[in-house]
C-alpha cells in the first residue's frame, strides 16, 4: 500500500470516527471467512458496516476525535463496527459475539463516550432509533384515540337508550 491509498484510508476511517454514532472495536481471529460475511450482512440489515483496518491508521485517524479513547483497543487482529444509529452497530455486534465465541468485544465509542465490554453490552440493550419512535408514535396517539372515544361515547349511549325505547315500543 503507498502513501496515497494509505492517506485515502485514514481519511476514510476519520469520517466513520467523525459521523458514526457508536462505534465497537472487536478482536476477530479466527473467524471464517463466511462467518465475517454473514456479520457483514447482519450489520448491513441493521443500517451499519463492518471494517477491518490496519491499527496504526485507525490510530492516526483517531487523532483529533471525539472517539479517540477508542485507540487502546486497536491491538492485535480488530475489526470496527459502526453505524449512524447510536445502538444499531453495539446490538449486531453484541448478539453475534453471543453467538460466535470468536469474536472478542472490546469496547467502543458512543461519540465523546469511552465504552468497555459492559458499556458495549448496556448500549446493546437500549432500544433503537425506530422502537423509540414507535413508543413515542403511540403515546401521542393514544390520547387522540381516547378522546375520539369519550366524544362518541354519549352518541352512541342516545342511539343505545333510543333502540331500547323503540324496542319496547313495539
Amino acid at each position: 500500500m503507498d502513501r496515497a491509498q494509505k492517506e485515502k484510508v485514514v481519511d476514510e476511517l476519520g469520517q466513520i470516527f467523525e459521523s458514526s454514532g457508536v462505534v465497537v472495536v472487536a478482536h476477530y481471529e479466527g473467524l471464517t471467512v463466511a462467518e465475517m460475511q454473514d456479520l457483514r450482512a447482519q450489520m448491513r440489515e441493521a443500517g451499519g458496516s463492518v471494517r477491518v483496518a490496519k491499527n496504526r491508521l485507525a490510530k492516526i485517524a483517531l487523532e483529533g476525535k471525539e472517539a479517540a479513547s477508542i485507540a487502546d483497543y486497536l491491538t492485535g487482529m480488530t475489526v470496527l463496527a459502526y453505524s449512524e444509529d447510536p445502538v444499531a452497530a453495539a446490538k449486531v455486534m453484541d448478539k453475534y459475539a453471543k453467538g460466535n465465541e470468536k469474536l472478542k468485544i472490546l469496547g467502543g465509542a458512543m461519540g465523546g463516550e469511552a465504552l468497555d465490554t459492559a458499556g458495549v453490552g448496556r448500549v446493546a440493550q437500549m432500544p433503537s432509533r425506530e422502537e423509540l419512535l414507535a413508543q413515542i408514535a403511540s403515546c401521542i396517539g393514544a390520547p387522540a384515540s381516547n378522546i375520539a372515544g369519550a366524544i362518541g361515547a354519549p352518541a352512541s349511549n342516545i342511539a343505545s337508550i333510543l333502540s331500547t325505547i323503540e324496542d319496547k315500543a313495539a
